[in-house]
């Protein structure tokens, strides 16, 4: 039923999807709900509001342009595994960091990645504060993302730091995405973060509005920059 819905889904936002990725989401899926019960991973479980939701979301930010082969991504608080391991089931080739400040929920992805046979997955168990200051994280990755975690303001200074200069920093964002935008105009200027494309998402069967914007790193950020923990989302930008 899972796999029904997801392939509706994909099919009517444009993507197509083969049986064996189809497969490979619908175990994704059952365990997501089996491991829901015992922690908390999304409120939300309906088969065909997770095919749309969460795995059709997560791959509305995908865009060959800015996912060269074999591309280094690192996905910043990626809680449940979204959108990373969608975009890697859809992507194998790319080299995928999953980064989460909770154990128990890297501990998921661990099943996740284990049961789909998926390599050059890395789990980092961090802060995104402190992982943007570490040494081979830092000004690494060619790809940072991250979906619903803080305003895009915070995002800049979380996600930023870890993105090679020339690389990009995508954020999937919801209604309010262009006052993001302008609130966060000050932390791009700062960061090295330059706004090359926003894309509005229209997903398949349901009616809201939502963006996914991709910030180019043209300069390298200032090493003050990711500040320590808790002052991005205290003191913004």
């Amino acid at each position: 039923m899972f796999a029904e819905f997801l392939n509706k889904a994909a099919t009517e936002y444009g993507i197509s999807l083969s049986d064996q990725q189809s497969e490979a989401f619908k175990v994704y899926y059952q365990l997501l709900v089996e491991w829901n019960e015992r922690i908390n991973l999304t409120a939300i479980t309906a088969p065909e509001e997770v095919a749309v939701k969460h795995m059709v979301d997560s791959l509305s930010c995908y865009n060959e342009e800015f996912f060269p082969p074999g591309s280094r991504v690192i996905d910043v608080g990626t809680g449940a595994g979204f959108p990373g391991i969608p975009l890697k089931i859809f992507r194998t080739d790319i080299q995928l960091t999953l980064l989460d400040s909770l154990n128990k929920r890297l501990n998921f992805l661990k099943a996740v990645t284990d049961s789909l046979a998926l390599d050059q997955v890395e789990l980092i168990h961090a802060r995104a504060e402190e992982a943007g200051q570490r040494k081979g994280l830092r000004e690494h990755y060619q790809v940072a993302l991250s979906r619903a975690v803080a305003r895009l303001n915070v995002l800049c200074e979380l996600c930023l730091p870890m993105v090679a200069v020339g690389g990009h920093f995508i954020a999937l964002k919801g209604a309010q995405f262009e006052q993001e935008i302008a609130e966060a105009e000050p932390a791009l200027q700062i960061l090295g973060g330059k706004i090359s494309k926003v894309m509005p998402v229209k997903l398949p069967f349901i009616e809201d509005s939502r963006a996914v914007i991709y910030i180019k790193k043209v300069k390298p950020t200032p090493r003050a920059y990711p500040r320590q923990a808790g002052t991005p989302a205290k003191k913004p930008l």
